[in-house]
């Protein structure tokens, strides 16, 4: 008996890391790594939405069954920094997407933000002299 569960002995794919340069930086994808990335991610999304997943990080098992091949893809032409950035954003523009939603559903009124907004410290906030 072990003190930590076993876990699957399935390889999962390495993700992509940039190619060092001469000065020890990194060297950025260009326009076609660039595109492969956005393709890879666009693919992995649409299984993930077809699949009714929103969040493939907190869902990461369920994710990495239903769309191993569009995430394998997907890690593999990307930077795992730009994975994880846009598994986040992702979630995060379905929330602000959800919020906006139930806003309008109230019928809330829209903010007028040209005018300073009327916070603390602005002209509007104060009584006339």
């Amino acid at each position: 008996m072990s003190w930590f569960p076993t876990t699957s002995t399935a390889k999962q794919p390495t993700p992509s890391t940039p190619e060092p340069s001469q000065d020890g930086g990194y060297i950025a994808p260009d326009r076609t790594g660039r595109q492969r990335c956005w393709e890879g991610r666009d693919s992995f999304f649409q299984c993930l939405a077809s699949n009714g997943i929103i969040d493939s990080v907190k869902e990461d098992a369920k994710a990495r069954k239903l769309c191993a091949p569009e995430l394998g893809e997907f890690e593999r032409v990307c930077a795992s920094s730009w994975v994880t950035y846009f598994k986040k954003r992702r979630v995060m523009e379905f929330q602000r997407d959800m919020t906006i939603k139930k806003l309008n559903a109230e019928n809330a009124a829209p903010i007028d933000m040209a005018g300073g907004g009327g916070g603390a410290g602005s002209a509007a906030g104060r009584p006339s002299r």
